[in-house]
């Protein structure tokens, strides 16, 4: 939820760091190269994101072109239609180690032990778990599986992996034997062809699950997602993003892998043929310079892979995590912060089509005012959605094409449903009193969701 109470530009927290938003630059000078669609440099993004550097807090009218120019952009690549997925979300586990402190979703993996007795909220599937799951939602008509999970100590890519790690004597690997569980996860692979039910698509494994899925066996990050690739894997979320500046990562996940990582990870998905999504994740400890040097590391990614199809800005939920419980933060972005992000994240973002507006982190009102800030797609329909709601969001796990198409035909834009790469659409008719999806592999147009 936006804080509405923190002017939008002021330095969160206590922390001293080297990236600064200042430049020498002029907000009018980035606003004209914005409006003419000259790529924009780094200075630029600052000057724009915080509508000049020269004064506290956001200007609200300097905001309001910012908007506009962004609006116009979005109307030139991609024209009037609102896109959407038809989509489930099956996450594996909750247990991890990893201690990233913006996050609710992790569950202590030592809790998880069949020597452990004490009872804990998390949960663990296994292959032949996802496998029903996904099952059951293609009959209601889903065009995609997203699969994020926590990072099991008992994780191994595939037996072989696993092979590896048991014969390994490092205390550094986050290992540990399925056995020792009270649920055996299986392996990366297994998972990953489990849920790959009926040509579903399977959009899963993130950079820092790559990682985990070769850790101490020295392979080349190519050679993880041409494995998952075999396994049915179709398609990368570039989650785990956070901020693509280590200051920042030092601070809020410490023990995941750095940005270079991250980029070498999705390059090497790309490479193998899979296509990728980018996210950045905004609103905690970092500044405006942070989230301008993430966004000109993603379209500098994206230069060299053409393989984004999409980006999507997530504001921070603080609630409920461990940032908030240690007095790090106090609240999230502001509305201005949100709608600012999205607007110069079309402009910044020059060579990737499509910015995701996320209702789960936004709401439906503002997640509608921000397809006129900028943003194209929607999100899907997310017939489970766990990380968020731990984190305190209240926005609801699921959502039917009924209400997508009452609420984008309302603000005057088309209702399209999409592919997870957006190369199949299909424009949906709002006189349809039983819309539903047709893209998916068992999809036959009746209601995914009621109402």
């Amino acid at each position: 939820m936006a804080d509405a109470s923190r002017p939008s530009n002021v330095p969160r927290g206590r922390f001293e760091f080297d990236h600064r938003p200042e430049t020498d630059q002029s907000f009018e000078n980035a606003l004209e190269k914005a409006r003419d669609g000259t790529r924009l440099s780094v200075d630029d993004g600052v000057e724009l994101l915080t509508t000049g550097t020269d004064t506290p807090g956001i200007d609200p009218r300097r905001k309001e072109l910012v908007l506009e120019a962004a609006d116009r952009r979005r109307a030139e690549v991609v024209g009037e239609e609102v896109t959407f997925v038809a989509n489930l979300n099956n996450n594996v586990t909750t247990a991890c180690n990893t201690g990233c402190l913006f996050c609710n979703f992790k569950d202590r993996s030592d809790q998880f032990l069949t020597e452990n007795d004490d009872e804990h909220p998390g949960f663990t599937k296994t292959p032949e778990q996802s496998r029903e799951i996904v099952e059951a939602a293609l009959e209601t008509g889903i065009y995609e599986v997203t699969s994020v999970s926590g990072l099991h100590p008992a994780f191994a890519l595939d037996a072989e992996h696993r092979e590896t790690l048991e014969a390994s004597d490092r205390g550094d690997l986050n290992y540990k034997a399925p056995e020792r569980y009270e649920t055996n996860p299986g392996t990366y692979c297994e998972q990953i062809e489990a849920m790959s039910v009926g040509d579903v698509h399977i959009h899963s494994i993130t950079p820092e699950e790559a990682y985990h899925a070769q850790r101490g066996a020295e392979w080349a990050y190519e050679e993880v997602y041409e494995r998952l690739q075999a396994a049915g894997l179709d398609s990368v979320p570039g989650t785990a993003a956070e901020i693509l500046v280590d200051e920042v990562r030092d601070v809020i996940c410490p023990g995941k892998i750095d940005s270079g990582e991250w980029v070498e990870a999705m390059e090497a998905a790309a490479t193998v043929g899979l296509d990728t999504t980018a996210t950045i994740m905004y609103g905690h400890v970092e500044n405006e310079a942070h989230r301008i040097e993430h966004l000109d590391r993603i379209r500098a990614l994206q230069d060299r892979t053409e393989a984004i199809t999409e980006f999507v800005p997530l504001s921070f939920v603080h609630a409920n995590t461990p940032l908030a419980e240690r007095g790090m933060v106090d609240g999230g972005a502001t509305t201005d912060e949100d709608e600012l992000m999205i607007a110069v994240s079309r402009l910044y973002l020059d060579n990737i089509d499509h910015i995701q507006s996320s209702w789960v982190k936004y709401g439906d009102e503002q997640g509608l005012k921000m397809l006129s800030c900028g943003a194209d797609d929607f999100m899907g329909t997310i017939l489970s959605e766990e990380i968020t709601k731990r984190a305190g969001g209240s926005f609801g796990e699921a959502r039917s094409f009924a209400e997508y198409v009452e609420m984008i035909t309302a603000i005057g834009r088309v209702p399209v449903e999409r592919s997870t790469d957006y190369r199949q659409r299909r424009r949906v008719d709002p006189d349809d009193s039983s819309v539903g999806p047709k893209l998916g592999p068992r999809a036959d147009g009746t209601p995914l969701v009621e109402r």
